[in-house]
């Protein structure tokens, strides 16, 4: 029921957005991937068409169903394109001070077959067992590497740190494992819905 509630929702969104909006967005996810130069060419020509098209309406509505074809194609490829507003930064230490400042304490594993993360009021040992518990009811992610956290929204960044519990090399094989954007995309994804 809720996939079903999301894809209307969805669609009624992309119905109402305007062209250039739908290809802005588009452009923006896609150039936060690897696979922006693969569209490139084609984002370029959509963009073209368009600004040629002022108040031809035949031709807006051509471009804009190639828009949506689009879109449809890269979620059918895995791709949220929801993602394309949201920003990331992995930098420093924090400790329990950060409170104050709105961070919240998070508890990342990242494996072969996904990412889990638990935030929570409890110190990061804590958030760490309850959630290797919960892994272990279930099937194996396969962990790699567990990073300990803290983590704020603001205006669609979100801002991880690393806490006490964190050592600086896995901390530091975190920030490069972000530079690849697919990852860093992957992470905003299992954290987007943490407020």
């Amino acid at each position: 029921m809720a996939r079903i509630v999301t894809k209307i929702a969805r669609s009624l969104s992309e119905r109402f957005a305007s062209t250039w909006r739908l290809l802005s967005d588009t452009t923006a996810f896609l150039s936060r991937t690897s696979a922006f130069e693969h569209y490139e060419a084609q984002l370029r020509s959509l963009r073209s068409r368009l600004q040629a098209s002022q108040g031809d309406d035949r031709t807006t509505g051509e471009v804009r169903k190639e828009i949506v074809q689009l879109r449809s194609s890269l979620r059918l490829q895995g791709y949220d394109l929801s993602l394309g507003a949201l920003e990331l930064s992995v930098k420093g230490f924090r400790n329990d001070v950060s409170l104050v400042e709105g961070y919240r304490r998070v508890v990342v594993f990242i494996g072969s077959k996904g990412i889990r993360v638990l935030a929570g009021e409890g110190n990061h040992l804590e958030l760490h067992d309850l959630l290797e518990s919960a892994l272990s009811r279930k099937t194996s992610i396969d962990i790699q590497t567990k990073h300990y956290l803290w983590y704020r929204w603001s205006s669609g960044l979100l801002s991880l740190s690393g806490s006490a519990t964190e050592t600086a090399e896995d901390f530091e094989w975190l920030q490069a494992w972000c530079e690849n954007p697919e990852n860093r995309l992957s992470l905003l994804a299992a954290m987007k819905t943490l407020s």
